[in-house]
């Protein structure tokens, strides 16, 4: 199954903030990154809370500051507080992985669900596979399922991918191998590699005329916009 751990790169809104976080995003811009963590840290200090998320991210990456994941969870924490989905997954991968807190997979869980419930399609993937492993949760393939599907419908590679694997292995799903095709083949067009030797896998186990459906199928979610696929 595939996992999407990596941290968000660094974003920004480009809402109109006066002050301190526009000259911040000014001075990254220019990769001037001790300036830029100067103006977020005023800014994320009156509660700015894309300055909270952007420096966080940039203590996580060491960009104008020697790394430090505490100190990166420390701001991430307070923007997610705040409600700030990508700071929420941010700070539901800390937990996940152990960095700049001590592992903990119930806590990740939580941050992860309150992005995902926001729509967050990485926090969505990361919620399926907590299911799927058991990690922080009580095993349970179909809860995996939902939130795969939800994360697929948002074109995530490696939750279209980890759908199709589902569909494949008959996991809180009945088998059914068009749809493993259907998915794995979006998740092959969007660009996931490994998807492209499991369709191959599936399409041996397959008619010709099995396959055609499938594709069609594809085809079809992909134009509307992967709503109602299966």
């Amino acid at each position: 199954m595939k996992t999407l751990l990596s941290v968000l790169i660094l974003t920004f809104s480009m809402t109109a903030w006066a002050g301190d976080f526009e000259d911040g995003l000014a001075a990254f811009y220019k990769e001037d990154y001790s300036t830029a963590v100067i103006k977020f840290k005023s800014a994320a200090e009156q509660g700015n809370v894309h300055a909270q998320f952007n420096l966080g991210n940039m203590y996580e990456q060491g960009q104008g500051v020697i790394q430090d994941y505490a100190e990166a969870v420390k701001w991430y924490r307070l923007a997610a507080e705040q409600g700030y989905a990508s700071a929420q997954y941010n700070l539901g991968v800390m937990y996940d992985l152990g960095q700049g807190v001590p592992q903990d997979y119930a806590e990740a869980r939580k941050w992860y669900r309150l992005a995902a419930q926001q729509g967050r399609p990485e926090a969505q993937q990361n919620l399926g596979l907590m299911y799927l492993e058991g990690k922080g949760v009580p095993q349970d393939y179909v809860e995996a399922i939902k939130w795969y599907r939800l994360a697929a419908q948002q074109d995530n590679p490696d939750a279209q991918y980890n759908l199709g694997v589902m569909y494949l292995r008959g996991l809180g799903v009945p088998q059914d191998y068009v749809k493993a095709h259907l998915w794995l083949n979006i998740s092959a067009i969007s660009g996931e590699a490994d998807s492209i030797e499991s369709r191959d896998i599936t399409a041996s186990k397959m008619t010709p005329a099995k396959i055609e459906e499938a594709q069609k199928m594809a085809r079809d979610c992909m134009a509307n916009k992967f709503k109602g696929c299966d």
